[in-house]
C-alpha cells in the first residue's frame, strides 16, 4: 500500500505535524526498521495527544512517566528498547513531530 508522504525536512521529520496519520507512522517506522507494536502505539498516541493539547512536543520524561503506567521502574529502559536510536531520532519522527530544537539526540 503506497502512502503519500507529506513534506519533510532534510532529516526526514514532518514539517507539519497535523499532516500525520497512522499510515504515515507505519511508513516512517519502516524507514527506521521498526515494526510498530502495541507499546510503540502506546507512546505514539500519548505523544500525539500531548501535542494536540499543548502544541509542543512531549519531553522524553513525560513519555517515560506515561510508560511507567505499564512498566514501572523499567519505563526508561523500555523507551530505549522501543526506539534504540533515541527518543528524538525515532519516536519524535514516527509520531510526526517536527525536529526538536536544542535537544540531545537521546
Amino acid at each position: 500500500m503506497a502512502t503519500d508522504m507529506p513534506e519533510r525536512d532534510a532529516e526526514g521529520y514532518l514539517t507539519e505535524p497535523e499532516n500525520w496519520n497512522d499510515d504515515i507512522a507505519q511508513a516512517l517506522a519502516r524507514e527506521e526498521n521498526i515494526e510498530l507494536s502495541d507499546d510503540h502505539w502506546f507512546t505514539i498516541r500519548f505523544m500525539r495527544d500531548y501535542f494536540d493539547e499543548h502544541q509542543v512536543i512531549a519531553d522524553a520524561r513525560f513519555v517515560i512517566k506515561h510508560l511507567g503506567e505499564r512498566y514501572g521502574r523499567d519505563a526508561q529502559k523500555k523507551l530505549f528498547e522501543l526506539y534504540p536510536y533515541g527518543y528524538v531520532k525515532q519516536a519524535c519522527k514516527i509520531a510526526g513531530m517536527r525536529r526538536p530544537r536544542a535537544w540531545s539526540t537521546g
